[in-house]
């Protein structure tokens, strides 16, 4: 007897969270949400407005290594909310860890190519950064617990080294963000001014 159609002997699918703690590398994407405005540099569509009118971006991490490989996580990442500039401020220093993470920097470093690296020029510079990030839960809209990534870990984390590898990542956004930066930023990024001609708002 075929069984293609017959589900009643299928493994249940199992769905244990990512412990929370875990620290795992992770590609992030950006799910475009259309919102554009450009007093503020957010622009092509990348940002979100919710319902409530608070704005963000709708990121999703996959695990690239180790036992939790393939699995997703997702995370919204503020850019304003109508209640105050808390929300704002979150997600500006979500973006600089990840950049942080992503490129190597020390949290500490002022020097001219690490204020390069924390400068993007758009939101499309986000979409494939690579990074190691802390795994956390949260209350889904059911109620249900989802595991989510809330802060990225930076190379002064002693466990950082062996979450990210030995050798940063060059491909997606973090191959094209950090491309430029070691050979613009002695010549444009001295080390108390941002990168001339790229948005404030990420650094």
């Amino acid at each position: 007897m075929s069984v293609w159609n017959n589900f009643n002997d299928a493994e249940s699918p199992a769905f244990s969270l990512i412990p929370k703690g875990s620290l795992v590398k992770v590609r992030m994407t950006i799910k475009p949400g259309g919102y554009n405005d450009p007093n503020q540099g957010w622009l092509h569509g990348w940002a979100t407005r919710g319902d409530t009118g608070a704005v963000y971006l709708n990121a999703e991490f996959v695990v690239l290594e180790g036992k939790y490989a393939r699995r997703k996580l997702w995370t919204l990442i503020g850019l304003y909310s109508a209640k105050g500039p808390t929300w704002g401020q979150m997600g500006r220093s979500f973006i600089k860890g990840a950049l942080n993470s992503a490129l190597g920097l020390h949290p500490d470093d002022m020097s001219a190519a690490a204020q390069a690296g924390r400068c993007i020029e758009s939101f499309a510079d986000l979409d494939g950064l690579v990074f190691v990030g802390k795994v956390d839960w949260e209350r889904d809209g059911y109620g249900e617990d989802k595991a989510v990534i809330k802060i990225p870990i930076m190379p002064d984390h002693p466990n950082y080294k062996e979450a990210m590898g030995a050798v940063a990542p060059t491909q997606g956004g973090i191959g094209a963000h950090a491309a430029h930066v070691p050979a613009h930023a002695a010549q444009t990024a001295p080390a108390s001014a941002p990168v001339a001609g790229r948005p404030t708002w990420a650094q």
